[in-house]
Order: C-alpha cells, then sequence, then structure tokens
C-alpha cells in the first residue's frame, strides 16, 4: 500500500476532521503512489559520478530546528581583499531521473506543503529527509556547488557552479546562531556571515532592493498541541538570506546571458498605487518625508507601532503579480525583473522544495560548464510558469487554512472573551477589517471603516466552528 507522508498521530485531535476536509477540499495528494517510494529507494542508493569530491570544505546548514529537508549549506572565507562564499545545494537531478514515476509526481505537487506534523513534501522522504538531504550525519551528498567570489565591497566578481560531493559538519539552527554570533563564538564556517550579509544589505539599499518587515505568524507544536505566534526575524536569517538571493541572482544572469532559462518576476509598482500608499501613510498620521524613496520610506516603518504596521500591512499590496517567465532561444520583451529586489532574479536553493529549481540548477550548470542543456530541462520550460503557479495557490490555501484550523482550536475555549488588538486592513469593497492580535497570536476578521486602519480595536468571541476553521467575532458596545 502507498505510505502515507503525514503523521496524523502527531496532529491535535480536536484539529484532524477538519484538517482531512481542508485536504480533501483541495485535493491535495496525501500518499506517494507505490511506483514512486519504489523508485525513490532505488535512486537514494544510485552511485554518484561526475562529482568532484569537495568533503574536506567544512559546509553547515542554517534551518529551523525542527527542520530535516536541507536544500543548502554554506562556508565563508576570504579570498584576497574580498570573499568566497560556498553555497552548496542538494543536487535533486542526481536522483530524479527524466521519465520515470517520481519525477512525474514531482510535476503533480510542485512544492511541498507546509504545516507542523502535517507537510505534503514534494519527494517522498527518503530522499527529502535523507539521501537528498544535506545532514550532518557524516556521509557525503551529491551537490551543486556554487562558489561565488565577492570583492570588498560584497559584489560579485566572478561565478562558477560545479556538481561535488560534500559534507555537513553541523545542523545549526537561527536562534543558536543569532546567539553564539552574539557572544562572539560563531562557527567557522560561517564566522563572515555578518559581515558579507551586511554587506550585501547595503547592495541590496543602493539597488532599491525592499524587504518588508512584517512579523510571521507561526504555528508552533508544544506540548501535543499547537500554539500560535508572531516573530521577527533574527538578522542572521536576515543576513543568510541574502547568501540565498545574491545565488539567485546569480543563476539569472547566467541564463539571460545564455538566453535560456525561467525566471522569478514582479512588475514594478505603478506610479498610482505608490500615490495611494503615500495617501494612505498620510491618512493614518505616518510620515513620509518628500523625497524619500518608496523603498527607503518601507525600511523606515516599525511593525511595534500601530499605525507604521498598517502601512507595511498596505505595502502588500505593491507586491501583487509574482510569476515565472521562461524562455528559450531568446529572451522576451518585457520586465525581467523581481521589482521587489529591483533585479532578476531566479529561484534556485530549495529544489528539493520547489520544483522550478531543479531545472535551474541543471540549466545554470550547464551554461556555466559549457555542456549541452540536457532536453528535459529544456522541454519542460514552456509548462513549468503555470506549473508553478498552480502549486502556489494550493500551498497558500492549505497552509493559510491550517492556520484558520489553529485559530479556532486556539480561541474555543475563549468565547465570550475580549481582546486588544490593531486593525491593520480593512476591504473597502466588503468592509471586512482584519484585526491582528498579539496574545494569542491571532488575525481576526470584523466589520470596520477604513478610517479605522492603524487603530486600536477590542472584539469579542462570538463563535468558533473548529473544524471550519471559522473564528466569528463582533465589536462590544
Amino acid at each position: 500500500m502507498p505510505a502515507s507522508r503525514i503523521a496524523v498521530s502527531d496532529v491535535p485531535e480536536q484539529l484532524r476532521e477538519g484538517l482531512r476536509r481542508l485536504q480533501e477540499k483541495l485535493e491535495l495528494p496525501l500518499e506517494f503512489p507505490q511506483a514512486v517510494l519504489s523508485e525513490a529507494d532505488v535512486s537514494a542508493e544510485l552511485p554518484v559520478e561526475g562529482h568532484v569530491d569537495k568533503t574536506s570544505i567544512e559546509f553547515v546548514t542554517i534551518d529551523p530546528a525542527s527542520s530535516m529537508d536541507l536544500d543548502q549549506a554554506v562556508q565563508i572565507e576570504r579570498d584576497g581583499d574580498g570573499y568566497l562564499v560556498r553555497y552548496a545545494i542538494s543536487d535533486v537531478a542526481h536522483f530524479v531521473r527524466t521519465g520515470t514515476a517520481l519525477e512525474a509526481e514531482t510535476h503533480v505537487r510542485g512544492l511541498t506543503k507546509y504545516a507542523p506534523s502535517a507537510r505534503i513534501p514534494l519527494h517522498p522522504k527518503v530522499l527529502s529527509e535523507d539521501a537528498a538531504s544535506i545532514l550532518d550525519d557524516t556521509l557525503p551528498r551529491p551537490a551543486m556547488l556554487w562558489e561565488l567570489r565577492l570583492d570588498a565591497a560584497g559584489e560579485v566578481r566572478d561565478v562558477a557552479l560545479t556538481r561535488a560531493l560534500v559534507k555537513s559538519y553541523a545542523k545549526l539552527n537561527y536562534d543558536d546562531v543569532q546567539a553564539s554570533i552574539d557572544a562572539g563564538n560563531p562557527h567557522p564556517s560561517i564566522a563572515l556571515l555578518p559581515e558579507v550579509g551586511k554587506l550585501r544589505e547595503q547592495i541590496e539599499i543602493k539597488r532599491g532592493g525592499i524587504s518588508l518587515n512584517l512579523p510571521e505568524q507561526e504555528i508552533v507544536a508544544k506540548n501535543g498541541t499547537w500554539e500560535l505566534e508572531f516573530r521577527t526575524l533574527v538578522p542572521v536569517e536576515n543576513w543568510n538570506a541574502q547568501i540565498s538571493l545574491m545565488t539567485g541572482f546569480a543563476a539569472a544572469q547566467t541564463m539571460i546571458e545564455g538566453k535560456v532559462g525561467i525566471l522569478r518576476t514582479l512588475p514594478p509598482a505603478e506610479q498610482w498605487s505608490i500615490d495611494k500608499l503615500r495617501r494612505s501613510a498620510r491618512t493614518l498620521g505616518v510620515d513620509w518625508p518628500k523625497g524619500m524613496s518608496y523603498p527607503d520610506f518601507v525600511r523606515s516603518l516599525s511593525p511595534d507601532d500601530p499605525a507604521e504596521l498598517a502601512v507595511l500591512t498596505k505595502c502588500t499590496m505593491l507586491f501583487r503579480g509574482a510569476g515565472y517567465l521562461a524562455f528559450d532561444g531568446e529572451l522576451p520583451e518585457g520586465n525581467l525583473q523581481h521589482s521587489a529586489l529591483a533585479a532578476p532574479y531566479a529561484h534556485t536553493t530549495a529544489p528539493l522544495r520547489r520544483l522550478v529549481d531543479r531545472y535551474v540548477l541543471v540549466i545554470c550548470h550547464s551554461l556555466l560548464n559549457g555542456l549541452p542543456i540536457p532536453e528535459w530541462a529544456t522541454a519542460g520550460l514552456e509548462s513549468l510558469p503555470q506549473e508553478m503557479a498552480d502549486a502556489g495557490r494550493s500551498a497558500n490555501a492549505y497552509e493559510r487554512g491550517v492556520v484558520d484550523l489553529t485559530e479556532a482550536m486556539v480561541l474555543a475555549s475563549r468565547v465570550g472573551e475580549i481582546f486588544e488588538g490593531v486593525i491593520t486592513d480593512v476591504n473597502p469593497k466588503t468592509g471586512v477589517g482584519t484585526v491582528q492580535i498579539a496574545d494569542p497570536a491571532v488575525e481576526l476578521r470584523v466589520t470596520a471603516k477604513q478610517k479605522e486602519v492603524g487603530t486600536e480595536v477590542r472584539v469579542r468571541i462570538e463563535k468558533v466552528d473548529v473544524v471550519g476553521g471559522v473564528v466569528t467575532v463582533a465589536r462590544p458596545n
């Protein structure tokens, strides 16, 4: 029988029926067909050929503590007056071969869909959490090794990509890495991460890139149940993200120069939408100095201030329209950039969790080494944008639905209670506002007026449907 990838026993009992209905509604593939599992078992044992031995390099991974699907490992050292950043990415193409049931299944799934104890992976566990994952178990793993040489200012001056055997010497997590950096004793392999990360942040500012400093709503599994919390990123997460972004820029530039590949694009914000945001900021009492650019204004906002949190939320409206742009033989007309990053960009650092990255890695490896691009990689380009769009919608709906279920479970015993929160947004068509509450960390829907955006309000829990993931609230008199 096919093996489920979801350990239902680890899901809180109150949520199991609601989760089942959500998965059924979204028609999610909860099990891998037996043929796929069998092929994955075989591919996990395939001999590794043609990979350069780089196992002496002390790579480390930096991920959430519970993660087992580890796509990336990093090592940074000085290179003259600059830096050498080595970024090893799981060589998933070594395991997923063309024409197999395993390959076909990755196209059905497109993306890993996340939820505690209810993750729906892109690849079977024998690959995603074992043979293809860069674990610190002393075993070599096949990888696509990016080597990015930077100058003293952090600008990329040379790029190489080779197939290599690598080993992870430590499985690190963000909080512990941040603590070690703050204490002055980071792991030697990433001792330069703050230095390089800060340089790349400055380059991002000069380039006009934007990162929204919005708190992330996360589900945390604790003591047999799920809880919610809002958390802001620790600095090391931003520095680590800069390494990933830099690699994505290098991949995009490689494919643009080679006139074949697939980019992650985002159209630029239109002037009317920026003008509307400026008016909204003024209405909320948030100062946007004349002459200050949109990126600089966004960076000046703090989510700790209710009005500024509301403006940050409104900024997400300018980030709509992201997609994938594939090309082969000539560059398409129109926008090639990801406007929030202010540069051409490609997904290339998460092939265990995202289908498109496997294609980008193989295409870039061929282009950078003067090799013919495998036929499967170019043949699949045309359908990839739609496949990834469909997978993205499904993943977003699943992850949002799981959060809704968790919010309902958290509030089920609190019907009648009154909470204070901030109205971060109001839909002008429906008059439904979003209220962000800090404790418990939930976002609720309530009738509100546009003029209330950015203000603190009180809401009462009227009714909770845990199975449906619906919380009904009202404004107390």
